[in-house]
């Protein structure tokens, strides 16, 4: 089966991009495009880092709750957001628990502390637990641990199939990582504005009611997924049972907003119909 709503990647005003959709058993329903190039992911680097603290956690290296990052932050506030550090910088601007912060600085600060555990550097971590189990051998990173990522459609597809069924992770951790920490907690969404709540897992965001949003009007309050910079995104839909994930070379922006909701809704209505 090949779906034709993967097409409608032809009509984005970007120079590359590949795309593709996967069911939870790790069936392919359909690709499109390039999947074998490789893309910066810019921000969807963090859902692969977050899967590596993840297994951290579980080798016993890292606990969540555990201090990191600003006083009174814990692992658990930097994979969500809320240790209170700033955007890109190493400043503290709220009490950690207190807002959304989308914090790139808090990625890495979470790197350096993932590395010192376990006496990795943690890119290097990252490939041994995450990536190279997975066979993606196209993907690297190095660098920032939020946004230095470089992959493909086809890798990325691997790394949301593990998601939808886990053999990395305990199914319970990444259900953990899927629920939402600190309820109730507002803030800004990246391009999208003040959102209230602005719900987060642990590394992954959460969809929920927010409005305006990256992802269908049709897709699940339960779909979890990241967006990056670079105009990348992967989502997965637990209620369809699928997830997507589309790769561009065009930098985010207005060209985003107004495809990817439709091409979303249009791969939900296919996959559903």
């Amino acid at each position: 089966m090949s779906l034709q709503s993967l097409a409608l990647i032809e009509n984005w005003p970007v120079p590359t991009v590949a795309a593709a959709v996967v069911r939870a058993d790790g069936t392919v329903l359909g690709t499109h495009g390039p999947v074998d190039h490789r893309f910066r992911l810019a921000s969807v680097t963090k859902p692969l880092a977050a899967y590596a603290v993840l297994v951290a956690y579980e080798e016993g290296a890292v606990e969540l709750d555990e201090p990191a990052g600003p006083p009174g932050s814990t692992v658990r506030h930097l994979l969500a957001h809320t240790s209170g550090l700033a955007f890109d910088e190493h400043r503290i601007t709220s009490a950690p628990g207190e807002r959304r912060l989308y914090s790139n600085a808090g990625f890495e600060v979470l790197g350096d502390h993932v590395a010192k555990a376990t006496d990795i550097r943690f890119f290097e971590y990252a490939r041994q637990a995450v990536t190279e189990p997975l066979g993606m051998e196209s993907t690297s990173l190095d660098g920032s641990p939020a946004k230095d990522g470089v992959s493909t459609v086809a890798d990325l597809v691997r790394f949301v199939a593990e998601v939808q069924a886990p053999r990395l992770l305990d199914p319970r951790t990444v259900a953990e990582a899927m629920t939402v920490q600190y309820p109730g907690t507002k803030g800004v969404l990246p391009g999208y504005g003040h959102q209230n709540p602005n719900d987060w897992g642990l590394g992954f965001e959460i969809r929920g009611a927010k409005s305006p949003h990256w992802t269908g009007r049709s897709s699940s309050p339960r779909t979890f997924g990241h967006f990056g910079q670079s105009g990348t995104f992967l989502w997965v839909d637990p209620d369809a049972g699928v997830a997507c994930v589309a790769l561009t070379d065009r930098a985010f922006g207005p060209w985003a907003i107004e495809a990817w909701t439709p091409f979303t809704d249009a791969v939900l209505a296919e996959v559903r119909g």
